[in-house]
């Protein structure tokens, strides 16, 4: 299924002032909206992913799943920075009348939440239903949530957190410098720093991952074997995995947005933005997370008033998220009832 796109004439003006102009969202619909029936459910994707939520959340969302086109409109667009679709550091700058490469400007959790924004009143959209978003999702959703209150009925908030850590922004900024030691990184290309980001992806998946994700999948059957492991060659499987289908730039930019996340930047402290969001709210960790470990849901679920916390299991750590969706399935019942 292709994205739709709108182009917003008028631009955004970012969190930094800057103006982005050439403003197009990449999107994705699936049903029917039915104001009366108050059917949005609004999907804020993660970092690599992009708006066809049926193809990278299936077993939640799809033809047969809890959240399906028969009962909800649901929506999912990709975010700015990104490279499916909508505007990012491949797309043409009209003012310069090349891609903006290494130009692209520094955004935010709150800029993503701005272009979502722009898009719910160009579908006419009144009320979100439930507005859903985990990992870099989950910073937008939480963010958007706070501003959106009266307009939204229900928020779940997966495997996130309120303000990125300083253990999120060391692996971050630990996968830039893998990028940045790309003799590629320094050019003007597409193909810039595509070495260096399948180092990044490896360093990644060992966050999203645990030490028994590895044991349990990675290990030898062959005591004699002295190289060549299986390990090994996942990481690079990985690593060129993400290179077929992304580029650095972006890989970059939407890290640095990672880093910068924090609700309670401007309103005091994130103990008193989260209790300013006034809807029914889920937060649902993954039990074996590394990279946003329990802690950080359950910090978010005592600061928003009436929220509810579940846990599931999972062998996969972070990843956990888009591989557990039976647990899900329960865990949502169970908040709608």
């Amino acid at each position: 299924m292709n994205p739709k796109y709108y182009k917003h004439k008028a631009g955004l003006i970012l969190e930094s002032g800057q103006l982005l102009q050439d403003l197009t969202i990449a999107y994705h619909t699936y049903g029917e909206y039915d104001p009366q029936k108050n059917n949005v459910v609004w999907v804020c994707h993660a970092l690599t992913a992009n708006s066809d939520v049926f193809d990278w959340w299936s077993g939640l969302f799809g033809e047969d799943d809890y959240f399906n086109p028969k009962e909800h409109f649901i929506v999912c667009a990709n975010i700015l920075g990104s490279c499916y679709g909508s505007t990012g550091p491949l797309s043409v700058c009209e003012e310069i009348g090349k891609p903006y490469y290494h130009e692209f400007p520094n955004l935010t959790v709150r800029d993503l939440v701005a272009a979502h924004e722009i898009l719910r009143l160009e579908l006419g959209i009144e009320r979100i239903h439930t507005l859903i978003g985990s990992s870099l999702g989950g910073m937008q959703a939480l963010e958007w949530a706070y501003n959106l209150n009266s307009n939204l009925e229900h928020l779940i908030f997966l495997a996130s957190n309120a303000q990125h850590s300083p253990w999120g922004i060391a692996f971050n900024e630990s996968q830039r410098m893998a990028i940045a030691v790309d003799p590629t990184w320094k050019e003007s290309t597409n193909a810039s720093g595509l070495e260096g980001m399948k180092t990044a992806r490896s360093i990644a998946l060992l966050s999203y991952r645990n030490y028994q994700t590895y044991q349990d999948t990675q290990s030898e059957t062959d005591q004699d074997k002295q190289d060549d492991f299986k390990a090994s060659s996942y990481q690079n499987y990985q690593g060129l995995k993400l290179a077929n289908r992304f580029n650095a730039y972006s890989y970059w930019e939407l890290s640095k947005i990672m880093d910068g996340h924090n609700i309670g930047r401007g309103r005091i402290s994130p103990e008193k933005a989260l209790s300013q969001i006034q809807v029914k709210t889920l937060v649902i960790g993954v039990e074996s997370d590394l990279l946003f470990p329990i802690a950080e849901q359950k910090f978010v679920a005592q600061n928003i008033p009436g929220a509810q916390y579940a846990e599931i299991s999972s062998l996969y750590g972070h990843d956990g998220f888009l591989l557990e969706q039976k647990q899900l399935t329960k865990v949502i019942q169970s908040f709608y009832k």
